[in-house]
């Protein structure tokens, strides 16, 4: 479980390709803390830590996450949003993120507004899985390669998010522009009471 609060962007210093999985081995300011089973947000995804070595980790991503996610779009020297899992005795300073990433989005419009910037995001809409809680509503939560956000300008198809100096400096953000695709995570909170909702109609 995690809060949607990025860490640190950390640095993709390889990547290896094996059969259908793809390892992907990086650099971060706290590598010496973690261990082997650990489990990290990498982009909003939810991946274990597979090995420890020279001052580098090493995670493993199947098909399943390559295809509904961006990880196999990553080069070396790309950076990457991190979170290790959320504490249980620590304050929710996001909102509740599984690490369960549903679709991917593209990046459709980048605007500068007085030091800080509004992106907006366009994604596949599905009305089967929206009906269940899968998309944006105003003023809601949506993670965006790992990072919990407040949405504006909710669309059917689109939602705009805004992203102060902080946040564009610390994480990935930096590297977004005009068609980057990311992850997104809709509001489980949302899922569950899309669902309920669904089931009581039958």
């Amino acid at each position: 479980m995690f809060s949607g609060i990025v860490e640190e962007a950390a640095t993709v210093t390889k990547i290896e390709k094996e059969r259908g999985n793809v390892h992907l081995t990086l650099k971060c300011s706290y590598t010496d803390e973690l261990k082997i089973d650990q489990s990290i947000s990498h982009n909003g995804v939810c991946l274990t830590v597979v090995s420890i070595e020279d001052g580098t980790y090493t995670v493993t991503a199947i098909g399943e996450t390559l295809e509904k996610s961006n990880l196999g779009l990553l080069k070396e020297g790309d950076k990457v949003n991190l979170e290790r899992s959320m504490l249980m005795n620590g304050r929710l300073d996001g909102h509740i993120v599984q690490g369960h990433v549903d679709q991917t989005a593209e990046c459709v419009e980048l605007k500068e507004a007085y030091g800080s910037w509004y992106y907006t995001f366009k994604y596949d809409i599905n009305k089967e899985l929206a009906k269940q809680g899968y998309m944006t509503v105003e003023k809601g939560s949506v993670t965006v390669n790992g990072v919990s956000l407040t949405v504006i300008n909710a669309r059917d198809d689109r939602f705009t998010v805004a992203i102060i100096p902080y946040t564009y400096e610390y994480t990935n953000f930096h590297q977004i522009k005009p068609g980057t695709v990311v992850n997104l995570e809709f509001d489980i909170l949302g899922k569950y009471i899309s669902r309920i909702l669904e089931l009581r109609e039958l």
